[in-house]
C-alpha cells in the first residue's frame, strides 16, 4: 500500500515538471521567434569626399613628404618634379630673346643727325628773315631755305617710320619667343606637387625617385572634419525626410551602447536602388530603397566603412 502512495506521488510530480517544463519551452521559442524592433529609422556606412591628386608634369620625383595618415593644408608643397631640362629651354629662348631685342635700332640715335640739320636750317631762316627786313637777303633765299627744312622735315619723317618698322618687326619675332617662355613657366609650375585641399592623406601611390607622368595619381585624400553617412530608405519613409533636415546618428560605442551626434541630410537620391546586401533597413522585406546622405561633423571619432544609423 506504502509503495502504491509513493508511485502515485512519483507520477504526479514528473507530470507536473513535464507540463512547467513544455510551458517554459513555448515561452521561449515564442520569445525568440517574435521580431525584433529596430529602433532606428535607417542605416548605412561611413564614407568621405576623397580626392585622387595625380602628377601634371613628367619625369623624376625628386621630393615627396606626405605619409599615409598625414593632415595637409591647403596650398602646402609637398615635393616637386625634375624640371632642369624645362629650366635650360627657358634659359635658351630668353637668350634668344635678348639677342634679337638687341638688333632694334636706336630711333634717338639715328634720328639726332637730321633733327641737327633741321635745327641749323630753322636758325639760318630766321636769319635771313631780319635780314630780308633790312633789304640786305633776297626772298630767293627765304624759299630756298625753306625747301631745305620741308625736305629734312620729310627725311626725318621717312627714317622714323623706317625704324618704327623695324623695331616692330623685331618685337612680332620675340613674341612668339615670349609665349613659349609663358608655356615653360607653367609646365615648371606644375613641376610643383601643391595639395589643394585641407584633409588627411588616406593613401600613397608613388614614391621618390619614381618616374610620374601627367595623369598618374600621387596620393589620395580627404577632408575628414566632416564626415558623410551613406543610408537607405525604403519608399514609406521617403516622404518623411527633407534636405538640411536634422537627424540622429547613432555609432556604437565601446560599451557596448550607442553614441549619438547630429546631422544634417544634405542628399535624397531621386531613383530606387536595390538594397545593398550589407545594410538593413527598418522594413527588412523591401527589394528597392533610396539612398541619402547625412554629413555630420567629426571630432575624429568617425572613420570611413564605419556602421551607423540613423533616427529622425
Amino acid at each position: 500500500m506504502q509503495f502504491q502512495l509513493l508511485e502515485s506521488l512519483f507520477e504526479n510530480t514528473m507530470k507536473y515538471i513535464t507540463e512547467k517544463t513544455s510551458a517554459l519551452f513555448l515561452i521561449i521559442i515564442l520569445v525568440s521567434c517574435t521580431p525584433k524592433k529596430n529602433n532606428f529609422d535607417a542605416s548605412g556606412s561611413f564614407e568621405a569626399e576623397e580626392t585622387n591628386i595625380s602628377s601634371e608634369a613628367s619625369g623624376v620625383i625628386k621630393q615627396f613628404n606626405i605619409e599615409e595618415g598625414q593632415t595637409l593644408s591647403a596650398g602646402q608643397e609637398v615635393g616637386y618634379i625634375d624640371s632642369i631640362q624645362l629650366f635650360l629651354r627657358k634659359k635658351q629662348l630668353v637668350a634668344q630673346i635678348n639677342a634679337l631685342l638687341g638688333k632694334k635700332p636706336n630711333v634717338t640715335v639715328q634720328l639726332a643727325s637730321l633733327k641737327q640739320q633741321l635745327q641749323t636750317a630753322e636758325t639760318e631762316k630766321n636769319r635771313i628773315i631780319n635780314l630780308l627786313k633790312s633789304n640786305v637777303a633776297t626772298t630767293k633765299q627765304l624759299d630756298d631755305i625753306n625747301a631745305q627744312i620741308e625736305v629734312l622735315k620729310k627725311q626725318i619723317e621717312a627714317q622714323k617710320s623706317t625704324l618704327e618698322i623695324s623695331t616692330e618687326g623685331l618685337n612680332k619675332d620675340a613674341t612668339p619667343l615670349q609665349i613659349q617662355i609663358e608655356q615653360l613657366n607653367d609646365q615648371l609650375a606644375k613641376c610643383r606637387i601643391i595639395n589643394p585641399i585641407n584633409g588627411t592623406v588616406l593613401s600613397k601611390y608613388a614614391e621618390k625617385n619614381e618616374i610620374t607622368s601627367p595623369g598618374k595619381p600621387l596620393y589620395k585624400i580627404a577632408d575628414l572634419s566632416t564626415i558623410i553617412l551613406r543610408a537607405y530608405i525604403t519608399d514609406n519613409q521617403l516622404p518623411l525626410v527633407k534636405l538640411n533636415q536634422k537627424v540622429k546618428v547613432l555609432t556604437t560605442d565601446q560599451n557596448g551602447g550607442y553614441k549619438e551626434t547630429e546631422g544634417f541630410i544634405t542628399w535624397i537620391n531621386d531613383k530606387a536602388e536595390f538594397t545593398p546586401k550589407t545594410i538593413q533597413t527598418k522594413d527588412e522585406r523591401a527589394n528597392l530603397v533610396y539612398a541619402i546622405k547625412v554629413k555630420v561633423k567629426n571630432d575624429g571619432y568617425f572613420k570611413i566603412g564605419m556602421y551607423g544609423e540613423i533616427k529622425y
